[in-house]
C-alpha cells in the first residue's frame, strides 16, 4: 500500500470510530469532530460531512439490498461501515469502486465479525450496481 493508500485507510478508520462515538452519543459526527481537542485528517473530516449528507440515502440503499436483514438487527459497525462507503462513493473526487470495496471489506475484517466482511462486500457491490444505474 502505498504511503498515500495507507493515509486514507487510517482516515477511515478514524471516521469510521468517530460515526460509532457519534452513533453512541446521538449526535453528529461533526460535533464529535469539532469538540475534539486536535482536529482529525482532512480526509477523515471529508468522509465525515460526506456520511452527514448522504446518511438518508445511504441507509435506503443499505435497507434494499439487505435482503433478510432489518437495518435496525444489523451490528452497528456493519452498518456505518457500509454507510461510510456509500458516503465516499458520492464524492465528487470518490476513488474507484473497487478502493472503497476493498477498504470496507478490510474494516470489516478488522472491526466486526468473521462473517461481516462477506456481508458487507455482498450488500455494498448491490448498493453500488443500483447506484451506478441511477
Amino acid at each position: 500500500m502505498s504511503d498515500s493508500g495507507a493515509q486514507r485507510h487510517r482516515a477511515r478508520e478514524r471516521a469510521l470510530e468517530l460515526a460509532y462515538e457519534a452513533t453512541q452519543k446521538s449526535r453528529s459526527p461533526l460535533d464529535i469532530v469539532a469538540a475534539l481537542p486536535l482536529p482529525p485528517d482532512g480526509y477523515t473530516v471529508t468522509l465525515l460531512t460526506a456520511f452527514e449528507g448522504y446518511h438518508e440515502q445511504a441507509r435506503a440503499l443499505v435497507e434494499r439490498y439487505a435482503l433478510g436483514w432489518q437495518y435496525d438487527r444489523m451490528p452497528l459497525i456493519d452498518r456505518l461501515i457500509m454507510l461510510l462507503a456509500l458516503s465516499e462513493s458520492s464524492l465528487d473526487d470518490a476513488p474507484p469502486r473497487a478502493v472503497i470495496l476493498d477498504e470496507a471489506v478490510e474494516l470489516a475484517k478488522t472491526f466486526s465479525t468473521d462473517a461481516s466482511s462477506g456481508f458487507v462486500n455482498g450488500v455494498l457491490v448491490a448498493c453500488l450496481d443500483d447506484a451506478d444505474r441511477g
